[in-house]
């Protein structure tokens, strides 16, 4: 597992220069004080800032110490001291000023020592500054996996195993550097324990007979040598030679056999699909979000009656702050928490194969750059983001979060069949998707917002498999820890979890009551359908169900902390409530419902490192009660972790969660999906898509989406077609035709480039100025756009 070395060391790429108000909010004299926006204790870090945060910790050591620094990001405040400053804030007062800090994670290069820091940005002082403890180790970074490879490629006893493979002259050997993982073992000369941090690396070739092409799928090519380096020193510490049978036998390294290549680049399939018609999506009168800095970095999106701040942050990339529906509050903070991965090949060093990408790498470093017409559809809005490299200095991630609608068929709909007469309204989305390159893994990650006030989580999951070398002559037997998904090529049986972190402050009120020191008063209960008792063998006891149809509803509230599994059998549906706002209607209390789709728990045992490592991955639901720092599932530090310090530690306090006296509950909702790979997942994967619905139940006294406007014709310009029509110009020539009455300009003639630019009605060249991503304009619909 890497981060994405390219986003991780490059400048900004041209073209792609910040948002224009992020670019202004630092101009001007040194001297002058900054925009007010910019000091918002909510707001991301800026690039003045995490050079006056590195700058510090540099002052703080002697002259010539060289540091390396991993982490500076945003401390965000106590929840205590930040509730009522954004109360203050939405009632239009003036907040009381907070004090920025800085959350600093370094090491001093050449050695394994590791520190955090404190920093006060608003007093330009160091708060703390300490060394971590042992099996605390700082996550991997794109500086290091170059210098890993680099220093793997000339390394005697490396090239020593390669040379045993006799490959093609001109083979180009890549080198996949992973965690390591834990295991608590020390080798038999005792001179190697994992508590000092090191790399395990796969090797790969490129296509031996097209080694030039930069893009080949080296995961087609899997070599058994697996080295070990300390990538501190950059020293080989051993060579692992891998399993290729069935068993852990491990034989000598024999030549290499010559096996197909097989490429996802589309230059080299043998032909490509035609019949694929273009598919645009086109908002003539502009977009119905707006976004304006509420930081120099932050941004606050309203759409739809939703509103909220986004942030970014190198460890969980896209945050959510002050989630609020019609001005009711919803969410305090929402955010993806951890991911784990861990592997089912227990032999030799697979054993230890388990990624924590959030920990060991980082969400927000591994980011792409979004590409406008390729991750994201229509009118895009493009948020960008500020991380550090190693030396300490800022580094624009250009276009990180892309944001824009998308229909999502039919929101509801009613015909009565009396009058014939259908109403029916469009369900309307609107996302904010990132994406993450995790060497070979894509993950696209997404918050859905859409016109019924729901609120979804979307991971999908593509990329290309992990693969590792089996023996030729295997190929058609079935093999215990994986698929054989091309020649020679085993991809390992393995589980992605993903942990969805949910700080709620729902109330039915825009001035709600405040527990005493965080927010709304909010209680955590769990609902199952239960059949009535029904004995065929003595009717006279079925007074209440005589018929044995009848089954009933049972609401069980979460007073402890625990790790909670969902109940198929009954329907389990896990509920956030607010005890002190009733539904009007049926006196319920307001609250949100959890749809969590099933997961299989982690099927490491508990005492292997894989499950006390992944301390979220064994149970649905955790609900811990709010402390300050308890932000990641899988705790602070996952690379080479020991466990003890995530949510099941957490939730193992046995807390009790009253909400009348104010205990604030922290709900960690876990899935995932069992990876059994298929050869349809090779070379490249389609995506696999799981999704956690946040929905209201009882929060509203209706439906909330009664007053979205009923789907018309007029407006969606649909195009009804005749057999003749299917695929011919008459098609497009109809949409041309109907598209110009009914917004009565011209939309040019079949193909053109340059007309587009006429789309639009009043107002539309305000919003492409406001609403940008590129340059601060609106990112166009399509290609044809200026």
């Amino acid at each position: 597992m890497t981060a994405n070395s390219k986003a991780a060391t490059s400048k900004e790429e041209p073209g792609h220069a910040p948002l224009s108000v992020a670019n202004t909010a630092s101009n001007g004299p040194p001297d002058a004080p900054p925009p007010a926006y910019q000091s918002h204790p909510l707001g991301p870090l800026s690039a003045s800032e995490i050079t006056q945060s590195s700058s510090l910790i540099k002052t703080s050591w002697p002259s010539g110490t060289e540091i390396h620094f991993k982490i500076i990001t945003l401390l965000e405040p106590a929840k205590a001291q930040l509730m009522p400053y954004l109360v203050a804030e939405r009632a239009g007062q003036t907040p009381l000023d907070i004090d920025r800090r800085a959350f600093v994670v370094y090491s001093l290069r050449g050695t394994h020592n590791v520190h955090e820091a404190v920093v006060n940005l608003t007093k330009n002082t160091i708060e703390s500054n300490a060394k971590l403890g042992p099996f605390q180790h700082a996550n991997s970074d794109g500086e290091e996996i170059m210098a890993v490879e680099k220093a793997l490629l000339v390394d005697p006893k490396v090239q020593a195993e390669i040379a045993k493979l006799k490959l093609p002259e001109g083979t180009q050997i890549v080198i996949d550097p992973w965690i390591y993982g834990s295991d608590g073992i020390k080798d038999e000369s005792g001179k190697f324990y994992d508590d000092l941090r090191v790399m395990q690396c796969f090797l790969y070739m490129r296509d031996p007979n097209n080694s030039s092409e930069a893009d080949s799928c080296h995961y087609a090519f899997p070599l058994p040598i697996s080295p070990v380096i300390d990538p501190v020193t950059l020293e080989v510490i051993r060579v692992d030679i891998l399993p290729t049978g069935l068993d852990d036998k491990v034989e000598p390294v024999k030549p290499w056999l010559p096996r197909p290549p097989n490429e996802y680049i589309p230059e080299a399939q043998a032909s490509l699909r035609t019949d694929l018609k273009p598919l645009q999506v086109v908002q003539p009168e502009g977009v119905s979000f707006t976004v304006e800095p509420f930081s120099e970095m932050g941004r606050l999106i309203r759409w739809q009656k939703w509103d909220f701040k986004v942030g970014f942050n190198q460890r969980e990339g896209m945050v959510l702050y002050d989630v609020h529906y019609n001005n009711k509050p919803l969410f305090y903070r929402l955010s993806l928490s951890d991911m784990a991965i861990p592997y089912s090949d227990p032999r030799h060093p697979f054993h230890r194969k388990a990624a924590f990408d959030l920990g060991d790498a980082g969400a927000g470093i591994m980011a792409n750059n979004l590409k406008l017409g390729c991750d994201c559809l229509g009118s895009i809005y493009y948020i960008s983001g500020v991380l550090t490299d190693g030396s300490g200095s800022p580094v624009n991630m250009p276009n990180v979060i892309c944001v824009h609608e998308q229909d999502a068929g039919i929101g509801w709909k009613h015909t009565n069949y009396r009058t014939n007469r259908a109403v029916v309204t469009r369900q309307r989305e609107l996302v904010l998707q990132t994406i993450l390159t995790v060497s070979n893994y894509e993950y696209i990650l997404s918050f859905v917002f859409n016109t019924s006030a729901d609120l979804a989580y979307e991971a999908r999951a593509t990329g290309i498999l992990s693969t590792q070398p089996v023996d030729l002559d295997l190929s058609h037997t079935p093999h215990p820890y994986g698929t054989i998904v091309h020649p020679g090529v085993l991809a390992g049986y393995h589980q992605h979890f993903f942990s969805l972190r949910i700080d709620p402050m729902l109330s039915t009120s825009s001035a709600p009551i405040l527990s005493p020191s965080t927010g709304p008063r909010n209680a955590i209960a769990y609902e199952e359908c239960i059949p009535l008792p029904f004995d065929p063998s003595n009717p006279s006891a079925n007074t209440h169900n005589p018929h044995g149809t009848g089954y009933t509803l049972t609401t069980t509230p979460i007073t402890t902390t625990g790790g909670y599994d969902l109940s198929p059998s009954t329907g389990r549906v896990f509920k956030i409530l607010s005890p002190s706002s009733h539904n009007p209607i049926n006196n319920h209390p307001a609250g949100y419902k959890l749809h969590i789709p099933s997961m299989q728990p982690i099927l490491a045992h508990p005492s292997s490192f894989h499950h006390k490592r992944a301390e979220f991955a064994d149970h649905s639901v955790y609900v811990t009660k709010y402390r300050e720092g308890e932000l990641y599932a899988g705790g602070k530090y996952t690379n080479q972790s020991r466990g003890g310090t995530g949510v099941r530690s957490w939730a193992d306090r046995k807390d009790q969660l009253d909400a009348d006296t104010g205990d604030e509950p922290v709900v960690w909702v876990q899935f995932g999906l069992q990876h059994v790979p298929r050869t349809e997942d090779f070379p490249v994967m389609p995506v696999e898509t799981s999704r956690v619905v946040l929905r209201p139940s009882n929060f509203f006294e209706k439906n909330p989406a009664l007053d979205v406007a009923e789907s018309r014709q007029e407006v969606n310009c649909s195009v009804g077609l005749s057999e003749t029509q299917l695929g011919g110009q008459g098609v497009v020539e109809k949409v041309k035709e109907l598209g110009e009455r009914v917004l009565g300009v011209s939309l040019g003639g079949s193909g053109s480039s340059g007309e587009g630019d006429k789309l639009g009605g009043e107002g539309s060249g305000k919003d492409e100025q406001v609403l940008g991503g590129e340059g601060g304009k609106l990112a166009p619909c399509c290609g044809g756009h200026a």
